[in-house]
């Protein structure tokens, strides 16, 4: 049986969060037709919609759908204070809630969920901008601005834009299985079903970029090579400073210190070599450049509160 799903869009969304899980639902639909998706857009008012980049499209009139929807989708977008004002969408929006088996929201259009009493009292995501506003406005939602998305009952919320495909390929996985997703995922050429539980911040976004050249050049280099000697002295004759100058002039421009972003990054490497390898513990320490397992224990722990064992275990299960 086909699932429909219907995506609520306005005036001045943001394209991606309609288009990214659109792509991956019709994708899911054309290599299992017998039981894939039917992808449907929605609207107050039926007709062309522009997107916030200028790209208009098709919708039809959200008060005259009727049936059985599977999945209620909203976008996010740059005008939703105005859209949170719009009682006959955020009518329209509760009352379609109750007839879908499931519902979610990209981006900021959890505040449209939030709007009509749908997240209340559930743990949610947003993009990590808009999550301090979220949680101030609506006293009842538990916000956490850390997750790719989040799964509470039947609500699924996720972090900002390319999220969305994230928790769309989340859900064909829940659906139909890994194997689909995989099948998607390799399709779209997209990264193959982030967990949810993944931050929305790699290293390099969690620091600041520096304003220095050889600063930049030795962030790179140590995101690109987590098994090279990134100890002060080496990555100071790198960058020509004295160890001491370096090692000031990187802490102050990226706002941690070089042995914290050298442990940081080791670990976010560590983290997707158990995503995505079959590597034994004792391999995956010694690419990731923390050399032991009793390291990469240790650092994996402190950084994502997990054993890198039960990581790997959590996460195949997730895929399964």
């Amino acid at each position: 049986m086909q699932r429909r799903i219907l995506i609520v869009v306005f005036p001045g969304f943001q394209l991606l969060d309609m288009a990214g899980p659109a792509d991956v639902f019709a994708t899911a639909g054309l290599l299992s037709p017998g039981d894939g998706y039917v992808v449907e857009v929605g609207a107050v008012r039926a007709g062309p919609v522009p997107a916030h980049n200028g790209v208009t499209v098709g919708a039809a009139a959200l008060g005259e759908v009727t049936g059985t929807i599977d999945t209620l989708l909203v976008a996010g977008g740059l005008s939703m204070p105005e859209q949170v004002r719009d009682r006959e969408l955020v009518e329209t929006v509760a009352r379609l809630a109750g007839t879908a088996r499931r519902v979610a929201s990209v981006c900021n259009g959890a505040f449209l969920l939030a709007e009509a009493g749908l997240l209340d009292h559930r743990r949610v995501t947003t993009h990590w901008l808009a999550a301090d506003e979220l949680g101030k406005s609506y006293a009842c939602v538990e916000v956490d601005a850390d997750p790719l998305y989040i799964e509470d009952g039947n609500v699924w919320t996720s972090a900002g834009v390319l999220a969305g495909v994230d928790l769309a390929l989340a859900m064909v996985a829940r659906d139909h299985g890994h194997a689909l997703a995989r099948d998607v995922a390799r399709g779209l050429v997209v990264y193959l079903h982030r967990p949810g539980g993944q931050s929305q911040f790699s290293t390099p976004m969690r620091a600041m970029t520096p304003r220095s050249e050889p600063l930049r050049e030795s962030q790179g280099y140590i995101d690109a090579n987590p098994a090279a000697d990134l100890s002060v002295p080496a990555l100071a004759a790198r960058a020509g400073m004295s160890a001491r100058h370096f090692s000031r002039v990187f802490t102050e421009q990226t706002g941690l210190s070089p042995g914290r972003y050298v442990e940081r990054s080791r670990a976010d490497t560590a983290r997707r070599l158990l995503e995505v390898t079959g590597h034994p513990l004792d391999t995956v320490a010694r690419e990731c450049g923390l050399g032991t397992p009793e390291t990469l224990y240790r650092v994996f722990h402190r950084h994502w509160r997990i054993s890198p064992g039960d990581h790997r275990r959590r996460f195949q299960s997730k895929e399964s």
